[in-house]
Order: structure tokens, then C-alpha cells, then sequence
């Protein structure tokens, strides 16, 4: 058994999932809207910074809080935003279980996840 075949195998079957093709198809539909997938990338930035600063330990205040819960009610205001980001959650999660699995597996515990 060669791991990278194997590596390759499972890249198809991810490309080839639900989630991944319902995220795709829905990323692909933001970036053909010029000022819609300006307003998401700029949420996406804010929502990292965030999380970066989560990461490195500093408390989120209440008044970030608010901010990034403001910012994701107006941009899920627009349904394709809305069905977008349900989209790429849902890819999310489903690569998030493929790491803990992978991880379980080679008993690296939080390696992956």
C-alpha cells in the first residue's frame, strides 16, 4: 500500500463529496459577484483576525463580539452569502473529522485537530 496513493485517493474522495462540491459550486458563485465576494472576504479577514486573537490567548470583548456578530447578520442578509457560508461550515467540519480520524489513527492525538 503506498500512502501517497492512498493520500491521492482520498483528495478524490473529498473533491468528490457533497460538501465539497455544494462549497465549490457556492464559491464560485460569490466570486463572480464582484462586490459580494469583497463584502465575504473582508468578513472572512475579520473573523480571522479574531480567531488569531483568541488563538494567542487576548480575551474578545463585547465589543468584538458585537462587531463580528453584526457583520455576519448583514452578510447573511443576501441568501447566497447565507447558503455560502452554511457551505463552507459544513466542509469544514467534514475536513475537521478527516483530521481527528487521521489523527486517531497515527495516535497523534492533537496533532490534527
Amino acid at each position: 500500500m503506498n500512502v501517497y496513493d492512498q493520500a491521492h485517493g482520498l483528495a478524490q474522495a473529498i473533491k468528490g463529496s457533497e460538501e465539497f462540491k455544494r462549497y465549490d459550486a457556492l464559491k464560485k458563485q460569490i466570486d463572480s459577484n464582484e462586490s459580494l465576494a469583497a463584502m465575504v472576504k473582508d468578513f472572512q479577514q475579520k473573523n480571522l483576525e479574531f480567531q488569531t486573537k483568541q488563538m494567542m490567548g487576548e480575551q474578545m470583548t463585547p465589543e468584538d463580539m458585537a462587531q463580528i456578530q453584526q457583520l455576519y447578520a448583514i452578510m447573511t442578509r443576501d441568501p447566497l452569502a447565507a447558503q455560502y457560508f452554511e457551505a463552507e461550515m459544513r466542509f469544514s467540519l467534514m475536513m475537521k473529522d478527516v483530521y481527528e480520524i487521521l489523527g486517531e489513527a497515527i495516535g497523534a492525538g492533537g496533532l490534527f485537530g
